[in-house]
């Protein structure tokens, strides 16, 4: 139970990068620290509704997240935008890895940003859960608060859709 003395704090620091990570990823790195703050208050605030019943602590993390994240959707979508017309923004990882991302890419940055702004949210939440959360279908259905079968049925249109723009 999340609501003990000090296990609280022991989700924050197995999470919190993680989460922050996520939403940077999403939005601007600049935003991230802010929203993975608020997500781990709002999860504090509402750790007594958390039931472990139901699942485990981290897509309930990434369901915060994600709805703070829709929250700015609208500046997302704009972001997506503007990375198509201009490529993509620096990323928090080290140079060596910027470097081999952008060796391996099978597909130009503009390109999928692009695509992804013309996924639908729920089809963009599923997708970069999935790609930039690393979480299991069961996960992410956790996480949104949706059955698994939609899970798979927004990540088999959304891959649909991307394979159209990207080639």
């Amino acid at each position: 139970m999340i609501t003990a003395p000090g296990v609280f704090e022991a989700v924050f620091d197995a999470h919190f990068e993680e989460i922050r990570r996520y939403i940077g990823r999403r939005l601007d790195l600049d935003v991230a620290e802010d929203l993975a703050a608020e997500t781990f208050l709002i999860a504090f605030r509402q750790r007594d509704r958390f039931d472990s019943a139901l699942g485990e602590v981290r897509p309930w993390l990434y369901g915060i997240a994600t709805n703070l994240i829709g929250r700015h959707r609208r500046a997302e979508v704009r972001r997506y935008r503007a990375m198509a017309r201009s490529g993509p923004p620096p990323d928090d990882e080290g140079h060596d890895q910027r470097i081999v991302d952008r060796l391996t890419a099978d597909v130009r940055a503009d390109r999928l940003a692009g695509a992804l702004a013309r996924l639908s949210p729920g089809e963009r939440d599923v997708v970069l859960l999935v790609a930039y959360g690393g979480l299991t279908y069961d996960e992410v259905a956790a996480a949104l608060k949706i059955a698994t079968g939609t899970v798979a049925s927004r990540l088999s249109r959304a891959r649909t859709k991307l394979r159209e723009v990207t080639g």
